[in-house]
């Protein structure tokens, strides 16, 4: 075992316990940290905007008055848009416009026809109306979140996007601003953590109650969204990142170790995998590795990950790398070989796939268009990126003829006496056409 990172042979005996072990993480709460989310869900349920106000006081040392002092005005939104860097705003609009542009792709239509008797059936698409979203504050800094959470959001048409941020020390990122500013955001509020969860689940004298929250947090705002949910629809429960490349040898080893660090230097949880038939190639991974892992500014944050989390494995073939793809079930696959196109058939479980060697998982975290919002530890089994849908419901729509009526009411009949609902029943009889 290399003391970098972890190396596996699938063809070894214990590969599968292995991989297990390796894979292994427990959920994002425990008894301690669900108390105390469940007392400040409390008190802001009960207590509205003077509870929200002493926690977010408390936690983020603030000394806010009243919740007015937390509101940040949209003056101060274009302000900070106006003095950002050029780069920076001309960065932050050209992964808005791409953005926008793809999720455009995924608006769903209504949709109707009519039966030979005149029935109609189909189907009305109405976006959500409010939706709150939640952007890590204090160390994390990310306006590219603000940007693939809401721009959804307002191409599937929601009415009202409420951004809530905490700013430790009343300190905030003037680009989390910009970037709220470019997506259109229509409010944004400076608290954070299982106060701000619960503001907008359940509503307060300032903040109006969404339908659904979206957006990332630490362990208290995945443990809030989980015990709100019902309350209000979330997005998911995220899990730590991960990165998952299948290689055939033939990449540049420089560009696979950082792409890999690319997810490990997120946090110690991390989880970054290269799957390869050619153990010489691995090999050159590795001493890319490290050369190149104390060059990063966030190296211990890279190198716990790779060394509790990571792992090179050795596979037979890339049939076999493919099938160990679609069992871990990664957040970002990258195919990094000659032909991705023929592989792509095969790959049945991943969040986002990157194909061919010049693309890279970082380009979809910021530019590329394609949410990165996307599912984690094993969920990419049943689970789908964030996306335009998300924001938009579906109504069925029925209207019968009386012919269509009556001829579906002799039908109905017969199930509903079959299930003993006798009102069921006689409710479609007055409709039969004598």
């Amino acid at each position: 075992m290399s003391t970098l990172v972890n190396r596996l042979d699938s063809r070894q005996a214990d590969f599968n316990q292995r991989l297990d072990q390796l894979l292994a993480w427990e959920s994002v709460s425990d008894a301690r940290v669900a108390g105390v989310v469940g007392d400040i869900l409390g008190q802001v349920k009960s207590r509205g905007d003077a509870a929200v106000l002493e926690y977010t006081n408390r936690f983020d040392r603030r000394s806010a008055q009243t919740m007015a002092d937390l509101v940040v005005a949209p003056e101060q939104l274009h302000a900070a848009l106006d003095n950002i860097s050029p780069e920076q705003r001309q960065a932050l609009q050209v992964a808005a416009e791409r953005i926008r542009q793809y999720h455009q792709h995924q608006l769903q239509n209504s949709w109707r026809y009519t039966e030979a008797d005149g029935t109609v059936l189909g189907q009305q698409i109405s976006a959500m109306e409010r939706v709150g979203l939640y952007v890590p504050g204090g160390k994390a800094s990310y306006p590219s979140s603000v940007l693939m959470n809401a721009i959804p959001a307002k191409v599937a048409g929601v009415d009202e996007l409420t951004m809530v941020v905490p700013a430790p020390d009343g300190e905030i990122s003037p680009m989390v601003l910009a970037a709220a500013a470019i997506a259109g955001v229509d409010r944004v509020i400076t608290i954070g953590g299982a106060q701000a969860v619960a503001a907008l689940a359940y509503g307060t004298e300032t903040i109006t109650k969404v339908d659904k929250i979206v957006g990332p947090g630490n362990i208290y705002v995945a443990t809030a969204k989980r015990a709100v949910f019902g309350q209000v629809a979330i997005d998911m429960i995220a899990g730590p990142s991960e990165i998952l490349v299948i290689c055939d040898g033939e990449t540049d080893p420089d560009w696979i170790a950082m792409d890999l660090f690319s997810q490990a230097e997120h946090d110690e949880q991390a989880q970054a995998i290269l799957l390869c038939p050619n153990a010489d190639y691995l090999d050159k991974v590795e001493a890319s590795i490290a050369k190149l892992l104390p060059t990063l500014q966030r190296n211990d944050i890279a190198s716990s990950s790779l060394k509790n989390r990571g792992a090179l494995i050795l596979v037979k073939d890339i049939a076999d790398a493919i099938a160990l793809s679609n069992r871990i079930a990664p957040e970002h696959l990258e195919l990094s070989v000659t032909d991705p196109e023929a592989l792509l058939p095969q790959i049945r479980h991943a969040g986002a796939i990157f194909m061919g060697r010049h693309t890279p998982e970082a380009l979809g975290d910021y530019c590329a268009g394609p949410n990165h919002v996307l599912p984690t530890s094993g969920t990419a089994r049943f689970s789908s990126p964030l996306g335009v849908y998300d924001f938009q419901k579906r109504s069925s729509i029925i209207m019968c003829s009386p012919a269509g009526a009556s001829e579906l009411a002799k039908t109905a009949s017969v199930l509903a006496r079959g299930e003993y609902l006798e009102a069921h029943a006689r409710s479609a009889e007055y409709r039969i056409i004598k």
